[in-house]
């Protein structure tokens, strides 16, 4: 099982899933997406995967400096700005063997997402 940690060294939720994993010997790489973004492709798959409403990073503030008619857009528009900004993806994502299975930290969902897949 390869597992991709894509989030900032600085995360509290980052840190949380990092720890989770070591603890469970889980073994995984994290990627800081500041300093390596992740391509268009990559956003394309995760959102085909996962959605663009649950990778919104709602709490941060390049979401909040967007407009309202974020509220109205679509895949391809989110794809766009996730492409922009990547401080707009919710952290961490993880990705298990090249699939996206899950965005944020919820010790419940990590362990059915990773262990049971």
């Amino acid at each position: 099982m390869s597992i991709e940690v894509y989030g900032i060294p600085n995360c509290g939720s980052c840190k949380k899933s990092l720890q989770w994993l070591q603890i469970n010997e889980i073994e995984h790489v994290f990627i800081n997406t500041k300093e390596n973004p992740p391509s268009r492709e990559m956003i394309q798959n995760w959102v085909k995967t996962l959605g663009f409403q649950p990778m919104r990073n709602t709490s941060g503030q390049s979401y909040r400096a967007l407009g309202e008619e974020k509220n109205t857009w679509n895949d391809q528009q989110w794809i766009e700005a996730f492409t922009k900004d990547v401080m707009l993806v919710k952290r961490p994502l993880l990705v298990k063997d090249g699939i996206a299975v899950m965005v944020g930290f919820k010790e419940g969902e990590i362990r059915d997402k990773l262990l049971l897949m």
